[in-house]
């Protein structure tokens, strides 16, 4: 969902996931993070740019391990003596001369986007692999700048190649495809200074065993500095066929609008701990630290930066004063607004964001938070122990449509179902998502969500609410999910939301990728009939 830097969304066992939680401090793509104080916020700028100017996880060896040094020998040993065929020295080779400082995370992110673009792997995987390798902090953010970059418009870097190159590269260069991308995106949209970014990332061929081609790169980036990249049509998108088609057909009329913001990064959003701080006063606390931000009318928690930063020069976020979070996914809290001290279920509560602003909001809220991952229900755990949270929620892993695993039936006032789904609201945060995403998985998408629908309609008490949310944007997830529910489901019916939450459906609201610059989210709020009530679906 849009809580953040999937499938987002997607598949995650049974119950289906949402990826893209990245590495130890990165967002997850739902505009959360999880970041640990001093992580580099992905996609940042001001890190990476002081820092300019100066495989899959798993089995075997990463691919992304640092380059050695010069005379480096197995085990720390001596360089040996050579011999020629007489017994006489051989002079040796000199070494070659260190990578210029900047090589190594150019190359980085080379593999990291040759990984996802031409061999279909997560970037959520390949970064998570990736960035233990860099020491720097500011050498991860500028990795992950680069490769958020090039994925959010991959077709733009394509069509300049195809433009300046008389013959296309094969099939066997997708590395260095990968790095002149990520030379072209540090030019436009990064804007890093263009002599340090050439310079490093022509050296980055060194590193990639290319030197060999260090003149090309040279020489499309100094063009591209020089001339620009060729203008494109801002449809030519890298959305598939099929999905393009959707999109075109349920929403004519922000068709355009969709793809140009799904394009672009999205601005950073803060939810301020409104149990520990004021938001005004926490505003000026960014004023002085020289952070601006901008306080929009709802949430009333919201703050969204002029600029992202680093975690760690949020003040106060390493005791819990703030969390990362984006617009869209604040309101769910206002969706589902439980009574005071309410039994509240999230049902699918990883990365924990959602469940750490209803007990923000609450100190006697009784909290149950399950999620089918149990590693990510640590992630959850950590998030809420940041914020003073952990002894005031029941952690559960399980999925949620086997009741008999985890429910003991005691019903709850409100029922928070943040369901998996396309994650087609969020590809400007997660921007592989459109990439990896088939047919296929829509259909089974939506029989997942109704299961879960069904199962935990059984948990909610009667007269008590369950809020429906996804951050898809395909009315197949969304209002026709909603729509087939109700018709099936006789004490079931739909209550009416404010325009904040976006475009009216009848049986929810949907908002749209940058729209009052959040990511787009579909919100249902829906309340169970007393059993003394007639029941009736809409």
């Amino acid at each position: 969902m849009s809580e953040s830097t999937s499938p987002p969304k997607g598949p995650r066992g049974p119950q289906g996931g949402r990826g893209g939680d990245g590495s130890p401090g990165a967002r997850d793509p739902r505009g959360e993070a999880d970041a640990t104080p001093g992580a580099a916020k992905p996609g940042g700028t001001k890190a990476y740019r002081a820092k300019s100017a100066a495989g899959q996880p798993g089995e075997g060896k990463s691919v992304y391990r640092a380059a050695p040094r010069a005379g480096d020998r197995p085990g720390g040993a001596p360089p040996r003596r050579a011999e020629g065929d007489a017994g006489k020295p051989v002079v040796a080779r000199p070494a070659p001369p260190p990578l210029l400082p900047g090589a190594q995370p150019r190359a980085i992110a080379a593999r990291v986007l040759d990984a996802v673009l031409h061999r279909g792997r997560s970037l959520k995987a390949e970064l998570a692999a990736a960035l233990p390798t860099l020491p720097d902090p500011r050498d991860r953010a500028l990795v992950e700048a680069m490769c958020f970059a090039v994925l959010r418009q991959p077709l733009r870097y394509e069509a300049a190649l195809e433009a300046w190159m008389p013959r296309a590269l094969s099939r066997r260069d997708g590395e260095l495809r990968a790095l002149l991308y990520a030379g072209l995106a540090q030019l436009d949209p990064l804007q890093l200074p263009a002599h340090a970014a050439l310079a490093a990332t022509v050296e980055a061929t060194r590193a990639l065993g290319r030197k060999h081609q260090a003149g090309l790169v040279n020489a499309l980036l100094r063009r591209a500095q020089r001339d620009g990249l060729p203008a494109t049509d801002p449809r030519h998108s890298h959305w598939p066929s099929w999905l393009r088609g959707l999109l075109r057909k349920q929403w004519p009329d922000h068709f355009d609008a969709i793809l140009a913001n799904s394009a672009i990064a999205p601005p950073m959003w803060l939810r301020v701990n409104a149990a520990r701080v004021g938001r005004e006063d926490y505003r000026a606390q960014l004023a002085q630290a020289g952070i601006p931000s901008i306080a929009p009318a709802a949430p009333v928690e919201a703050l969204r930066l002029q600029e992202a930063v680093p975690v760690s020069t949020l003040p106060g976020f390493a005791e819990g004063l703030v969390s990362i979070q984006d617009l869209s996914a604040q309101l769910v809290a206002d969706a589902l607004s439980p009574a005071p001290g309410a039994r509240v279920l999230d049902a699918c509560a990883a990365p924990g964001g959602k469940s750490a602003h209803l007990l923000e909001r609450d100190g006697a809220l009784r909290l149950t938070a399950l999620d089918i991952d149990a590693q990510r229900l640590q992630r959850v755990r950590g998030g809420l122990i940041r914020q003073g949270f952990a002894d005031r929620v029941e952690l559960l892993a399980a999925d949620a449509a086997e009741l008999d695993a985890w429910w003991d039936g005691r019903p709850f006032d409100a029922v928070l179902l943040d369901a998996p789904c396309s994650a087609t609201g969020i590809v400007r945060r997660q921007p592989d998502v459109v990439l990896h995403r088939r047919v296929s998985d829509i259909p089974a998408l939506t029989v997942l969500q109704a299961r879960l629908l069904d199962a935990l309609w059984h948990t909610v008490a009667p007269g008590g609410v369950l809020v429906y949310a996804t951050c898809s944007i395909l009315q197949e997830e969304n209002e026709a999910q909603v729509r087939a529910f109700l018709a099936r489901t006789p004490d079931a019916r739909s209550e009416a939301l404010d325009a904040r939450y976006g475009h009216d459906r009848e049986v929810g609201r949907q908002r749209l990728p940058g729209e009052d610059d959040g990511d787009g989210f579909f919100y249902a709020r829906l309340r169970r009939s007393p059993p003394d009530s007639a029941a009736r679906p809409g």
